[in-house]
């Protein structure tokens, strides 16, 4: 036995595996009350909320994803908190702000998209810029919330609370161009013609129908009578038979008879004298 071959072999190093990617799940679906597009982002669902906004995933038309918080409508309408959202974006970076609205518009609510957050290649870089946008949106919301500040002194009494805390709805928005149809995906087309389509086709059916069930319809009877301009009413009698035993014959063909507006007296045709009311007592 040679020396080499008393030497135990060596065993190659473990080579440390690289930590998987975070996973980030995915956003919950947005609500009917929650805006389809904000600026010339396209929001496509939720990533978090509180009193104070929430936090959506966007991408615009080019791409381009970002996390953008929104004001809800209770804390659009405060001054102050409207205020405190302005501060906080502007602590932000500056390359990490992509768009926002004007403060100045007080009757929408303030929002502002945070990125940048590049495509997603499976690496995790991209889910480190996702969560550095969440937080960043979250530390905005909590800004307006105040739910951060350090507390100073003792705890005494109840705890604060913003009178807007209830209004929770996302705060108002405008949308200029609408989204519709640009929204729509290649499927959604396909679905919105046909749903199209069988409505015309039910609407021309019950036409169809209508006319078969009442073309052959029996005129009105009686049939309306029309007064002419010259106040007379033309009346159409038809002819009957008198009863056996009785005497006269039946008249028959239509009648004129004028109509002046003024009463007449059963039996005689002549004018009837005005009575005064007072007569009746």
């Amino acid at each position: 036995m040679t020396a080499t071959d008393s030497q135990p072999e060596v065993q190659p190093a473990d080579v440390p595996e690289q930590p998987p990617a975070l996973d980030i799940p995915a956003a919950l679906p947005l609500e009917p009350e929650d805006p389809p597009r904000v600026g010339e982002f396209w929001l496509r669902g939720r990533l978090g909320a509180n009193a104070a906004g929430y936090l959506y995933a966007a991408r615009d038309e080019t791409g381009r994803d970002a996390v953008v918080a929104m004001m809800t409508e209770g804390s659009a309408d405060d001054a102050a908190a409207r205020d405190r959202f302005v501060y906080a974006v502007d602590d932000l970076p500056a390359d990490s702000v992509l768009a926002h609205n004007d403060s100045d518009d007080g009757d929408l609510a303030l929002w502002v998209a945070i990125g940048p957050i590049h495509a997603d290649d499976g690496s995790s870089a991209v889910s480190d810029e996702r969560l550095i946008a969440e937080r960043r949106g979250e530390d905005i919301l909590s800004a307006v919330l105040m739910d951060r500040i350090p507390q100073v002194g003792r705890r005494r009494g109840p705890d604060f609370r913003h009178y807007w805390e209830n209004r929770r709805r996302p705060g108002l928005f405008r949308i200029w161009p609408l989204p519709w149809p640009n929204a729509l995906r290649p499927a959604s087309r396909w679905a919105l013609g046909w749903a199209l389509l069988t409505m015309a086709l039910i609407m021309a059916l019950a036409v169809v129908l209508a006319w078969y069930l009442f073309r052959n319809a029996a005129p009105l009877e009686p049939e309306p009578v029309i007064p002419s301009p010259s106040n007379t009413v033309t009346v159409t009698i038809t002819p009957t038979t008198p009863p056996p035993g009785s005497t006269g014959t039946p008249t028959k063909g239509p009648s004129t008879v004028p109509t002046t507006g003024i009463p007449t007296t059963p039996g005689t045709g002549s004018p009837a004298t005005p009575t005064n009311p007072g007569d009746k007592f």
